[in-house]
């Protein structure tokens, strides 16, 4: 039977192209707010300004003091970074770029190259009404947050049932304290009324259990998620393995939710630029390995950090199912490299992975993050969508309207478990 809707082959390219522009988005991993969290929900013009991908960045061309950046106003740190990297020198850097098409896809014009006047096409305007707008631009349709039931700030949004009001916004829950810094941990979950002691007993195995799933069931939870250092081992002979075999993959089965676990990070290898020092580093994917041969119906939601790790990342998510490949993390999130990681993902799995994620804090890095993601994974679908055609293969309309909709929103449902929330 012939394809009677498949595609000439002159106009593969210009199809998918106009699809990956408009196919709604579920962004499965970010550390944005619902409107609700208030304070926590960061947007504007000196927040965009104020990220720490610039900061590090606009310290480049300076030997200003760390400590007198920091003494700083929001908003003399902005006009600072904003005359380092846009005035006295061109924006080429994928953040800087990133906070033009921002400007640009808002209609804010940039001519004057006049910040206070950039200022001022953001005033007058509420939260929600950025969140929609920003929202309608970059066609991101459902958002996952990251959420800490430790976050003084966060815990009352929860507690006061608010977090679930706008139904775009999806809840993850993140437990890096209690793998990463377990003193800290059992202070905060003794203060939040959890029995628990530094010793590991069977008695505090168990409240930790039952913190989990009060939290997963309190916030609706899709998956556990924790960022972890690049020397991450398993299995082995610490707290980390044990909380993962005791406590971590029994709630997941028990709440049959994945483990999110995104891999290599070195923190604060310069303390000075604060949330700007940390570095990437490469990692040990055996502990990925082991994870998935020893719990094979536990689902795990796997990125690394290093451009090292990707290739082995990749070719492990072939023999196993129960692992799924997501985003460009962090470091990776740079033109060059997401379209290396997508093209060689691909080959190797498939569009049977999650080909990004925004990582975004402020809310309208969603707009400039999800259109330069979706013109890489367009040209390297439609790249793809060409050998086909010449192999003989045409693809219709319909069928690069399938594949763009699993990698951009459907993968992630079906993986998780909840496909109804795909549609």
């Amino acid at each position: 039977m012939t394809n009677a809707a498949a595609l000439p082959f002159d106009q593969v390219r210009e199809k998918t192209m106009q699809l990956a522009y408009q196919t709604p988005v579920t962004d499965m991993h970010t550390h944005l707010y619902a409107p609700a969290f208030d304070e926590l929900l960061l947007w504007g013009v000196d927040e965009l300004l104020t990220y720490h991908y610039l900061i590090s960045e606009a310290f480049r061309w300076s030997d200003e003091p760390y400590e007198q950046f920091w003494s700083w106003t929001k908003k003399e740190q902005a006009d600072w970074i904003w005359k380092k990297l846009f005035i006295d020198h061109s924006p080429v850097s994928e953040a800087a770029t990133g906070f033009l098409t921002i400007l640009h896809r808002l209609g804010i014009d940039t001519t004057a190259r006049n910040l206070d006047e950039i200022r001022a096409a953001f005033s007058n305007i509420t939260t929600e009404q950025q969140v929609d707008r920003v929202m309608e631009v970059s066609k991101v349709r459902k958002i996952v947050m990251t959420n800490d039931p430790f976050d003084p700030l966060e815990r009352p949004v929860w507690d006061t049932n608010q977090g679930k009001a706008d139904q775009r916004f999806y809840a993850a829950l993140r437990v890096d304290n209690l793998l990463n810094n377990w003193q800290q941990a059992v202070q905060d979950l003794q203060m939040l009324g959890y029995d628990v002691t530094a010793e590991w007993t069977e008695k505090t195995k168990a409240e930790v259990r039952r913190f989990l799933v009060e939290w997963i069931e309190k916030i609706d939870a899709l998956y556990l998620a924790v960022s972890m250092t690049g020397d991450f081992a398993y299995p082995a002979d610490d707290h980390r393995s044990r909380m993962v075999d005791e406590v971590m993959v029994p709630v997941c089965q028990q709440k049959s939710i994945p483990f999110a676990l995104m891999i290599g990070v070195k923190r604060r290898v310069n303390p000075g630029l604060q949330l700007a020092g940390d570095m990437s580093m490469h990692s040990d994917v055996s502990a990925v390995e082991a994870l998935c041969r020893n719990y094979p119906d536990q689902k795990f939601l796997i990125t690394m950090l290093a451009r090292e790790n990707q290739h082995e990342l990749a070719v492990l998510a072939r023999k196993f199912r129960n692992l799924m490949v997501f985003g460009c993390w962090w470091f990776l999130h740079i033109e060059s490299m997401v379209e290396e990681m997508t093209r060689f993902r691909m080959e190797l799995l498939g569009t049977a992975m999650i080909p990004q994620h925004s990582d975004c804090r402020v809310f309208e890095q969603l707009i400039y993050k999800w259109e330069h993601s979706r013109t890489i994974i367009g040209n390297v679908l439609a790249d793809k969508y060409e050998k086909l055609h010449r192999s003989g293969w045409a693809v219709s309309e319909a069928d690069i309207s399938r594949d763009l909709d699993d990698m951009l929103n459907r993968n992630f449902w079906n993986f998780i478990g909840c496909p109804e929330e795909a549609n």
